[in-house]
């Protein structure tokens, strides 16, 4: 993982491998910072949606036990999330560098949507 010193605290930048091995073992939240059209059509198992457009760092929730990490579709708007939320005094906070392209692009398992029927299907696991 990559980190960066902020005024605000730590930045932490994870890699696909270390965003699914620590929610393979329960260390993380994972908060989908998407529209709700791009989380319905494909997501991955086990994000919580908290759209960017309605972010509110005092209703995320505690760090007791487990490490929020923030994800969008390409990690511009889950650094500025995670950067809003250090300013707001959590810390650390980490993100999914280069987003869920990058989670894909490492061929991860995800939920997307069958066209045919409109059902979620898993792609890759």
């Amino acid at each position: 993982m990559k980190t960066e010193k902020t005024d605000g605290g730590t930045l932490e930048t994870w890699t696909p491998e270390e965003v699914a091995a620590a929610l393979e073992t329960g260390e993380i939240v994972l908060i989908d910072v998407r529209t709700p059209q791009e989380y319905a059509l494909e997501r991955i198992p086990g994000a919580l949606l908290f759209p960017m457009s309605h972010f509110d760092a005092g209703a995320l929730p505690t760090q007791d036990g487990k490490r929020i990490v923030f994800h969008c579709a390409g990690g511009a708007r889950s650094e500025k999330i995670a950067r809003a939320a250090l300013a707001a005094g959590l810390d650390p906070v980490a993100h999914l560098g280069g987003g869920f392209g990058v989670w894909k692009g490492d061929k991860r398992a995800y939920l997307g949507t069958d066209m045919a029927t409109g059902a979620p299907k898993l792609v890759n696991g």
